[in-house]
């Protein structure tokens, strides 16, 4: 590998950026099930996820104007990502 390519992955966050990815798939495929069985929950459960992810964007605007890294980033999209899954998943 040379050394310009090295340099330009230096500081990306790549396992945390897939696992990332994995983690919503989940929270999708929990969401797509709510709505397919149109649970009593379901509509609110659309407004909550147009809106967590304005608050998202909101949040993580100004922190990257900060100077926070990729990885606090994807740190916190994960945090978000696992907060749904564990609502979701409960019965």
């Amino acid at each position: 590998m040379n050394n310009a390519s090295a340099e330009s992955d230096a500081g990306f966050p790549w396992l945390a950026s897939t696992m990332l990815a994995f983690e919503a798939c989940e929270v999708i495929r929990l969401r797509l099930t709510k709505f397919a069985n149109a649970d009593d929950d379901a509509e609110h459960e659309a407004r909550l996820m147009v809106r967590e992810k304005v608050d998202a964007a909101f949040e993580a605007g100004p922190s990257l104007m900060a100077g926070a890294s990729a990885a606090t980033i994807v740190g916190r999209y994960r945090e978000h990502v696992a907060a749904n899954a564990k609502r979701l998943s409960v019965v």
